[in-house]
């Protein structure tokens, strides 16, 4: 839902009323995971998306009434109902929809949210749970929304600070322990209480979006490649960072897409944003720079600091990989630890340009932390999307 909020907050802005449409479950090869979404407002515009096209002209539909009625509504497109070929859910899944009104009165806090998800002072984006009545005994409930704040360091059940409410203070309570727990573990999930907040399953459903801030995409190098790199680590979602020693090239003009550009030594940049915890294993480093002054101090902090999850590739000839690994050996670094580095950086596409370039390292660090094969769909068998 990040990508709605300035529509949505414009809308809220000019007082105009509309609808959101939101993903709460998923069954088998849905093409949207739960928390996609998608938004209705004023004059009939639309943006967001919750199934890739397949049944966006009938929950366009239903948020139109939503917006005119006031009154929210959940519904499910799949292959098993009868109206399944005229909505256009033929990949096999099922979803199951959320559609409720937006405006200043329906959400008075959205503006604190948006606050915190897009922060426009430079500060990074804090992390946020948002919980949704999808499903209550008490229709008047549903919709009703309980924001959960938390602060770095604080786990399960450690305290946050909450704004709006369920309908309930006890439930309130129960949801606001659980959403801490689903942020911390990077979750969305669909829980169900009892209307005190009792885990019976009773006929309260909730669902939990966990809002973390976007990973991290460190680039080393300040050259064309990074430029090129800047603008797929920002598809992805990615907070990019380009790091260069050299103060003539690193500089914000030349790459308009970074989130920030830092002119320092590159190793010594990154342990200290280890030092500070500002790293972790959704980081991705991306050393660029080809160099073994900037390169081998900079991949041993990197190698040795960042969790095994993280990753680490280094752009290069197989020979250049061949003289930065023995370089690294002579430093001490272990062979185990060398095996997590990904040189020469990228997939096999035959990438040339800066651009091309750029979307093979992007597909690596997709496949990275996915797990998926990185093979062509057409010769592997199974559900595309999973189990779910």
């Amino acid at each position: 839902m990040r990508d709605l909020l300035p529509s949505l907050l414009a809308w809220w802005h000019a007082g105009e009323r509309g609808a959101l449409a939101t993903v709460v479950r998923t069954f088998s090869s849905a093409p949207r995971t739960a928390g996609a979404a998608m938004a209705v407002g004023p004059g009939g515009d639309v943006v967001g998306s919750v199934s890739g096209g397949c049944v966006e002209g009938a929950v366009y539909d239903l948020c139109l009434e939503v917006s005119e009625t006031g009154v929210p509504a959940l519904a499910r497109y799949g292959v098993s109902d009868a109206s399944a070929l005229d909505v256009g859910l033929t990949c096999g899944g099922t979803i199951e929809v959320l559609v409720t009104p937006f405006s200043r009165e329906t959400w008075p806090g959205f503006p604190a949210l948006v606050a915190d998800l897009l922060p426009d002072d430079g500060r990074v984006a804090s992390p946020v749970a948002l919980a949704t009545v999808v499903a209550a005994p008490a229709a008047g409930s549903v919709g009703q929304r309980l924001t959960v704040r938390t602060g770095v360091g604080r786990g399960r059940g450690g305290g946050s600070d909450t704004e709006g409410s369920l309908g309930d203070p006890a439930l309130d309570a129960v949801v606001a322990e659980d959403a801490v727990g689903h942020l911390a573990a990077g979750e969305t999930a669909l829980r169900e209480y009892g209307p005190r907040g009792e885990r019976l399953g009773t006929g309260v459903r909730v669902l939990v979006q966990s809002f973390a801030p976007p990973p991290r995409l460190l680039v080393f190098g300040a050259i064309d490649f990074a430029a090129a790199m800047c603008r797929a680590g920002r598809l992805l979602g990615y907070r990019v960072t380009v790091c260069d020693a050299r103060p003539i090239f690193a500089t914000a003009a030349r790459f308009p897409d970074a989130d920030e550009v830092v002119v320092d030594w590159p190793h010594r940049y990154l342990e200290a944003e280890l030092a500070a915890g500002r790293v972790d294993g959704s980081t991705a480093v991306c050393v660029l720079t080809h160099d073994p002054k900037f390169d081998v101090p900079l991949l041993r902090a990197a190698l040795s600091g960042l969790p095994d999850d993280a990753y680490v590739g280094a752009m290069g000839s197989r020979r250049t990989h061949d003289d930065r690994v023995a370089r690294l050996l002579e430093e001490g670094v272990p062979q185990a630890a060398l095996a997590r580095l990904r040189s020469p950086i990228g997939l096999d596409l035959g990438a040339r340009t800066p651009d091309e370039t750029a979307i093979s390292i992007a597909a690596e660090i997709v496949a990275a932390r996915t797990g998926a094969s990185a093979r062509p769909l057409s010769e592997t068998r199974g559900r595309i999307h999973g189990d779910d």
